[in-house]
């Protein structure tokens, strides 16, 4: 059994504020005896123009934000799933919308760029063209850490089952769906899709997401959820920002696949 920490915020385009308000939480979750520490979509940085965007990408290695959590990581002895943060690419508009894990040696254990990008016209007007200015990646990342075997996704992936398919093929006993999810599709979409990727692959499944209004003017739809691997959410928060806890046993993953082992049934492959 292990005991985590999901944070929740309302970022803003203030990478130091953003970094600050990081840190605090994993000093609460340390305090707390948390192992591992989980951030949402967009954690350091929700900018305000593509420019800045362009211009707060970091360097694979190097960088504020990367240095910050290394050093978060190594001092508090935990592992911190820094749910994205931008990344350059070869294209000089657009970055990668990267998902890191520092383990407790403040190390980079991995990395995943977001594959499914968010290119929608929803019919209250709300338009969004993440393709204009994020890069998609093209490879499933599953991480080996203290908690079990993780695959990594980030939010918009979540609509895509066959990426999670992969990576419990891979492997894969916990799912993380770093977010910052569009209040008009949460109500109706969120929790269902969560409870449905932990279902069909019996994980576990992690969600940090973003929450509240945003000095862009955006508004996100929070309800950070923790899902186990029979489809319970065992632990969430609705709007408010903050930390809550929840306890992981890898064995609930094994447990759920005896009982039913679909995944050993199927007879239709991509």
């Amino acid at each position: 059994m292990s005991l985590i920490a999901v944070a929740q915020t309302t970022s803003t385009d203030d990478i130091p504020q953003n970094l600050e308000t990081t840190a605090a939480l994993a000093g609460e979750a340390v305090s707390a005896g948390a192992s591992a520490l989980f951030l949402p979509e967009c954690f350091a940085l929700m900018q305000t123009s593509r420019r800045q965007l362009r211009e707060s990408a970091e360097t694979p290695g190097d960088g504020p934000i990367q240095s910050r959590l290394a050093a978060l990581a190594k001092e508090t002895g935990m592992t911190i799933f820094a749910g994205s943060l931008p990344v350059r690419s070869d294209d000089p508009d657009r970055v990668y919308n990267t998902s890191m894990v520092f383990g407790p040696d403040g190390f980079c254990l991995a990395r995943y760029d977001k594959i499914h990008l968010f290119d929608v016209q929803l019919e209250n007007g709300e338009q969004y063209l993440e393709s204009a200015y994020t890069m998609p990646g093209d490879t499933p990342v599953v991480v080996d850490t203290d908690l079990g075997a993780v695959g990594l996704t980030v939010c918009y992936d979540v609509r895509f089952p066959e990426l999670y398919r992969v990576l419990a093929e891979r492997g894969a006993e916990i799912l993380l769906v770093p977010s910052a999810f569009s209040p008009t599709t949460g109500p109706a979409h969120w929790e269902p899709l969560l409870k449905a990727r932990a279902i069909e692959n019996f994980c576990w499944v992690i969600a940090a997401a973003q929450t509240g209004k945003h000095p862009s003017g955006r508004s996100t739809w929070g309800h950070s959820l923790v899902v186990d691997p029979w489809g319970r959410v065992v632990a969430e928060r609705a709007h408010e920002t903050g930390l809550f806890l929840a306890e992981i046993d890898r064995n609930e993953t094994m447990k759920a696949r005896r009982q039913m082992p679909s995944l050993e049934h199927r007879r239709v492959r991509c």
